[in-house]
């Protein structure tokens, strides 16, 4: 079912603890949000899930396995990241959401950008004349392109108004709904109770399950 469980996991840069005895289970089938306030490592966390980043001490399991155990280029494909900052490798859209799939039809690189509410128009654009949120939706085309069990989603409405945003929080709901995961961070506690399952408040290090709704907004 594509679950993640932290067993107390800590990370350390230099000599300062950013993350502290994480020990916490992310289930398959729903969407966890991770809410709290600025530079507190959350999206270090969310790095950690592909190994982007690696943790000081204790060790991540993806579905009863250590994640250190599998191959990282197949992890990163099963468990697809979309950054905040949007990092864009080709010349021209297509190409972008290709970049993991070279053999997917141009058809179905067009239906993917018309999922994350972009035109198929889209496809012929140049990657440089792109928005920040148009690049963010461009990425996360990407991601769906190589059909990952896990979205790792970091501020995905950031750059977003709000039609922009719902269709985002359909593509969570229908990925959930299909049997995923989506783990996300966000400072937006409208968006985190459209979507999210579960949420996780990272405060002092820790990750603490928030029940209360009115502590999201306190604490974002």
């Amino acid at each position: 079912m594509h679950t993640f469980v932290f067993d107390r996991v800590g990370v350390v840069a230099g000599s300062t603890p950013l993350l502290v005895d994480l020990d916490v289970t992310m289930p398959g089938g729903r969407c966890t949000a991770v809410v709290g306030p600025s530079g507190t490592g959350k999206t270090t966390l969310l790095r950690l899930l592909n190994r982007l980043a690696e943790p000081s001490s204790g060790q991540i399991l993806l579905d009863g396995s250590p994640i250190t155990g599998l191959d990282v280029l197949a992890l990163r494909r099963r468990v697809g990241l979309v950054p905040q900052r949007s990092v864009l490798l080709a010349d021209v859209v297509v190409d972008e959401v290709r970049v993991g799939r070279g053999d997917l039809p141009i058809p179905r690189a067009q239906a993917l950008l018309t999922r994350v509410g972009l035109p198929e128009s889209f496809a012929d654009r140049r990657c440089a004349e792109l928005s920040g949120g148009e690049a963010q939706r461009v990425c996360l085309a990407r991601a769906l392109a190589v059909e990952p069990d896990v979205l790792l989603l970091d501020e995905p409405t950031s750059a977003l108004d709000a039609a922009a945003a719902a269709v985002i929080a359909d593509l969570i709901r229908e990925h959930v709904d299909a049997g995923g995961n989506v783990i996300l961070v966000s400072h937006d506690p409208s968006f985190v109770r459209t979507v999210a399952d579960d949420v996780l408040l990272l405060d002092d290090k820790h990750l603490i399950p928030e029940d209360r709704t009115d502590q999201i907004d306190r604490k974002r």
